[in-house]
């Protein structure tokens, strides 16, 4: 939806009209395309990642905390590859042939709005939960531990430079600095795969030498919950601009043409504001009265 550009004027007619589907690999059968199915799976995996490291909690744990682990990092890793795949075949691949006009690019801008409204509904649910438990005599008994350190200040400096690195991106662009926008926007993919890395190390540093796990109350599993979700969604953001690096590498955006650069940044900055958020209420928040 998003990664798709400005059409130019010479259309297909219905005869040689050319589906994306039949470039797809696998191979589709037809004008089906096996990415919707893989990017499935990989989002199915996440969820048993989840119990099964669940199951590995415990003073008798069913199985190793390291198949849980595994499970979760390659479901990941198999949705990330399935939204690639479908994307890049859906909108890269025939770029030149096909694209959207003006009226459709603002199209294309409002869906985003439209989608980023379901995502603060997504989150806006899990803070209600948060909030909700914070009001009950279940918050009083816990035991919050300090989450709230360095390295999460670290962190958040991090994605919010990523957010005005992906900025002056676009700037260069519209300007016609294609060099520049080239170069920003690797700086901004470098810094988000980076907070990424450092979530992740954030999580490690949790279970495994404090002992915070996701079942270890309500608070737990609103965190784990909440950041987990906001992960998850930096992890699709850094495909996003991955795939708008490599167009934009092999020349397929200018100052007029840059549909996609606009909602991919939309996406990016949104949940760039969704973290300070959740670093207000989640780390800065939880110890208050």
């Amino acid at each position: 939806m998003s990664l798709s550009d400005e059409q130019t004027d010479g259309g297909h007619g219905h005869g040689d009209h050319h589906l994306p589907a039949t470039e797809d690999w696998p191979r589709g059968f037809g004008e089906a395309s096996w990415w919707p199915f893989v990017t499935a799976i990989g989002a199915a995996g996440i969820y048993v990642g989840a119990a099964l490291f669940v199951l590995s909690l415990g003073d008798e744990p069913l199985i190793s905390t390291t198949i849980g682990a595994a499970a979760t990092v390659g479901s990941v890793g198999l949705f990330l590859a399935g939204i690639y795949g479908w994307l890049y075949h859906a909108f890269v691949s025939d770029f030149w042939d096909r694209g959207t006009n003006h009226h459709s690019g603002r199209t294309l801008k409002f869906a985003m709005l439209l989608f980023l409204g379901s995502e603060v509904a997504t989150f806006g649910a899990g803070f209600v939960y948060y909030f909700i438990v914070r009001g009950t005599d279940v918050w009083t008994s816990m035991a919050i531990p300090e989450v709230f350190g360095s390295l999460v200040i670290v962190n958040t400096v991090i994605l919010l430079i990523s957010s005005g690195t992906l900025h002056f991106s676009h700037v260069a662009l519209r300007k016609g600095n294609h060099e520049r926008f080239l170069q920003w926007l690797a700086v901004t993919l470098l810094l988000g795969v980076v907070f990424i890395g450092g979530q992740i190390y954030e999580y490690y540093e949790f279970i495994v030498h404090e002992g915070f796990t996701i079942t270890g109350g309500a608070y737990a599993s609103a965190f784990y919950g909440l950041t987990g979700l906001h992960g998850l969604h930096v992890s699709l953001g850094a495909v996003l601009l991955g795939i708008v690096f490599v167009r934009g590498y092999y020349g397929q955006y200018s100052a007029e043409r840059h549909t996609s650069v606009s909602t991919a940044s939309m996406y990016w900055h949104f949940v760039d504001v969704v973290w300070v958020f959740l670093v207000v209420v989640l780390y800065m928040g939880a110890n208050l009265v």
